[in-house]
């Protein structure tokens, strides 16, 4: 990797906004609305949402693809107004689609892909990467020939011929199986170890909990949560804790009964609560006045899942 200046931020987003014209019978549409973003360089950060939610025309503006309304965006201390080749020298980007020809080897799509991006053929490293995507040993082989985790992993690697500090990668391990995903995302923090900023979409929130240090929740064009994943996963107002006692019971005590539990063993009732409502020393409270004592208390943690969809019911 080259050195890299000295910043805190790697992307900064400023009250970003795309509207889509209104065209036959297509209303207008506001694809984005007032979003901003920082996004720490060194980061693995994660930006989630429903299908439509606005994720793509993001990605697709930092790429220049997609022509923004208003806003600023800044990348790499790149302003994408004033120098937007420098905003696209600084991006790597996987997209959803697998796009190049099957009839090349992985070794030749990587090498035209750095000349595009004018890597002179001294410094490319097609080998280098290659290996690190755990292709090396397919470098002469037709790309037709790939299996689909192997072409997701050429992505990635096609991505980053011109060594660019940031990886963005757009759904990348859809249809991808549960191995091949996992090598994948191997890849992916070997590039992050080496400095690499990530920023990824996923549909599969259990990666983003697993892989991401931040994330940003997106629904309607809006950010309507970021933070850190860990205060992310503390905002879920649905908890569940559940009791086992010291004998069965036929029937839910009255005094819980006002918690509305479920019995979902003969000495286990299950109570679902928002922690900021009701803390668990009622519960325990009320089985003991109730008569019963308690062997074991087990609690769900909130799971990214639970925080995903409580946001985006929320913003609707």
């Amino acid at each position: 990797m080259p050195e890299m200046p000295e910043i805190e931020y790697a992307i900064e987003i400023e009250n970003l906004n795309k509207l889509y014209s209104a065209t036959g019978k297509s209303p207008e549409k506001k694809a984005l609305q007032d979003v901003s973003l920082k996004i720490r360089k060194g980061s693995i950060f994660g930006l989630l949402g429903p299908n439509g939610a606005g994720k793509s025309t993001l990605i697709n503006i930092m790429a220049g693809l997609v022509r923004k309304t208003s806003g600023d965006v800044r990348v790499w201390e790149s302003d994408l107004d004033t120098d937007p080749r420098q905003v696209k020298a600084s991006i790597g980007i996987v997209p959803q689609e697998i796009n190049f020809d099957p009839f090349f080897t992985p070794s030749q799509i990587l090498d035209i892909q750095a000349g595009l991006f004018g890597v002179p053929k001294a410094e490319r490293k097609t080998e280098k990467l290659l290996d690190l995507v755990g292709l090396a040993d397919k470098a002469q082989a037709y790309s037709r020939g790939l299996s689909g985790g192997m072409r997701r992993r050429l992505m990635v690697a096609k991505a980053m011929v011109h060594t660019p500090p940031i990886l963005v990668l757009d759904e990348p391990t859809a249809g991808v199986d549960i191995e091949l995903r996992q090598q994948l995302w191997e890849n992916v923090r070997q590039l992050n170890k080496q400095g690499v900023t990530i920023l990824l979409t996923t549909h599969y929130l259990e990666e983003a909990e697993e892989m991401c240090d931040e994330i940003a929740i997106i629904n309607h064009g809006q950010i309507v949560a970021h933070d850190t994943t860990e205060n992310i996963l503390g905002k879920v107002e649905n908890k569940e804790v559940r009791f086992t006692l010291d004998r069965d019971i036929s029937d839910i005590p009255k005094r819980l009964e006002v918690f509305m539990p479920e019995k979902i063993g003969k000495r286990t009732p299950s109570i679902r609560y928002a922690p900021s409502e009701q803390p668990v020393g009622e519960f325990i409270d009320a089985i003991q006045r109730a008569g019963y004592f308690i062997e074991d208390i087990v609690t769900d943690q909130s799971d990214l899942e639970d925080v995903f969809l409580q946001m985006t019911r929320a913003a609707v």
